[in-house]
């Protein structure tokens, strides 16, 4: 079972009362009716059985329920719901004949949560979150109908927002902390734990190889500068290291013996084999006299050339 699949099936576990049920079914009806009957298509049995129940309190019918074999890759089953009764009543009741749907199908925050829901199980889907990206997306048909979605998300600072695709609208969210924010917003426990704790894992990896990257590029750094050192003193030592000054001879002898040292290491073995305080940024200023003067040396060679 998909992740999606486990949402929609969790959110079809909920408890709905009288009017967040007919809140739930305009959401749901809205993107699926096919005149002149109400045809609805899910992939999810859980939900078919919810909006069969659904219909079935709500209006005292009996909906036409149809199962056959998906054509997409995986051969997932379709549930096809029909209501052939009483169409123009229902759809006046769950305000499916307009853009939007009116003020009474979403009165109050928890009925404005439910049409969520109902339009999550209609037309969402999220990344599994072990996969390489963060997405949540809606897909709708209209593009008033799409702002009024993005609204609504936006209400609780999910920062969705709108693409073109083809001839409908997606609705969509990716950042991971906002999809995080969503699933709480469906009540959906067990999807939101899971989500939460591959996100924690994967971001404890993605810090890793941050760290270890960066620790690489000081090791790299490291290495290049003592080997920029000693090819300065190489330059020097043709005309002799005579010509540094007493500290600097010895900073420079002490580079030639441990090559691979990082100048706090280099600082700190001077510092006690010679008996001598030596601080980092001191020892930085001797090597930097030492370029200089390897950086003459060079130029005087090439004016003879």
């Amino acid at each position: 079972m998909s992740f999606t699949s486990q949402i929609k099936t969790e959110i079809s576990k909920q408890k709905f009362n009288k009017l967040e049920q007919i809140t739930l079914l305009s959401a749901f009806t809205r993107n699926e009716q096919k005149d002149p009957i109400i045809k609805i298509t899910t992939e999810n049995n859980d939900v078919a059985n919810l909006i069969f129940n659904l219909f079935q309190e709500t209006y005292k019918l009996i909906p036409k329920i149809t199962v056959r074999k998906g054509y997409n890759y995986n051969k997932n089953y379709l549930y096809i719901i029909e209501i052939k009764e009483n169409i123009n009543q229902i759809k006046k009741d769950l305000s499916i004949n307009t853009n939007i749907p009116s003020n009474y199908i979403i009165a109050d925050e928890n009925l404005i949560k439910t049409y969520i829901k109902g339009i999550f199980m209609s037309k969402g889907s999220i990344n599994d979150p072990k996969t390489s990206r963060y997405h949540l997306e809606i897909v709708v048909e209209n593009e008033t109908y799409a702002n009024f979605i993005s609204n609504l998300l936006n209400t609780y600072n999910l920062n969705s927002k709108i693409l073109k695709r083809e001839n409908k609208y997606m609705i969509y969210i990716k950042e991971a902390e906002k999809i995080s924010d969503f699933l709480r917003l469906l009540g959906t426990t067990k999807a939101l734990l899971y989500y939460e704790d591959i996100r924690i894992y994967r971001d404890h990896v993605n810090m890793t190889n941050r760290l270890n990257n960066c620790e690489q590029a000081n090791v790299d750094r490291i290495i290049q500068t003592a080997s920029d050192q000693i090819k300065d003193i190489n330059e020097i030592k043709k005309y002799g290291l005579e010509l540094l000054s007493e500290k600097e001879q010895i900073a420079a002898n002490y580079r030639l013996k441990y090559k691979e040292a990082s100048l706090q290491e280099l600082s700190e073995i001077i510092t006690l084999e010679t008996n001598t305080k030596i601080t980092k940024p001191g020892l930085h200023h001797r090597f930097n006299k030492i370029k200089q003067l390897a950086q003459k040396l060079r130029q005087k060679e090439e004016k003879h050339d």
